[in-house]
Parts: structure tokens; C-alpha cells; sequence
């Protein structure tokens, strides 16, 4: 039930194109609310409320170093969602695997059916 969650809440945190922006530029490097908020044209509240949704969902850091706000990629990153996404891409290539061997089997693969169902002649 935790890492579902956890799960909700990075796919629910990238579901936003802003805030993949701002993971995209936190590649770079770490940055200040305001280095975030300009190149975005999104007010300082409204960035600072994208990169909440990030840091609640584990893949920014923010830290107060003097007036200014820092932010950085989080420590736990995607490896949750990745691993997610890998076991459900393993179980797809399993089955579309099962289904070309069926196909295959049928031969299906050496048909020579044309496109409007009938069977090619030839000449």
C-alpha cells in the first residue's frame, strides 16, 4: 500500500509538464525558486507550489540557505516508477513474444492474405 502511494504520487507529480521542466532543469544542477520560476513564466508561488507537489513526491530536495530556496533533485528519484514501468514492460514483451509464437504457429506469419482479405495471386 506504501509504495503505491509513493507511485500516485511521482506519476501524479509527472503527469505536469512544468514540473518535468523543472526535473529537466534540475539535470543541470541545482537552483534557486526564482532561477526555476523566470525561464517558465510562472509567478514564484506557482512554481513553489509545482516544486511542493515534486518534493512530496520524493524527487526534488528543497533546503533554506540564507534568503533564498534551494532545490535539487531528490535522493529516491524514479527508481519506484522505474522499477514499475520495467516489470510491466517485461510482462508486455512476454505476452506480444506469446502471441507472435501463436501466430507463428498458425502460420501467420507466411500468410499471404492481401490487405482486403482475399489471397493473392500469382503471376
Amino acid at each position: 500500500m506504501v509504495q503505491q502511494q509513493a507511485l500516485d504520487r511521482a506519476f501524479g507529480a509527472l503527469a505536469d509538464e512544468t514540473r518535468r521542466n523543472i526535473l529537466t532543469r534540475l539535470g543541470d544542477g541545482p537552483a534557486t525558486i526564482t532561477e526555476l520560476a523566470d525561464p517558465a513564466g510562472i509567478t514564484l508561488t506557482g512554481i513553489r507550489k509545482h516544486v511542493d507537489v515534486l518534493e512530496a513526491a520524493g524527487l526534488v530536495t528543497t533546503e533554506k540557505v540564507g534568503r533564498v530556496r534551494q532545490v535539487r533533485l531528490g535522493t529516491e528519484r524514479l527508481d519506484d516508477a522505474m522499477a514499475w514501468i520495467t516489470f510491466y514492460q517485461r510482462l508486455w514483451e512476454r505476452r506480444f513474444d506469446g502471441l507472435e509464437a501463436y501466430f507463428t504457429l498458425r502460420g501467420g506469419a507466411n500468410d499471404t492474405t492481401g490487405t482486403n482479405g482475399t489471397k493473392g495471386t500469382e503471376s
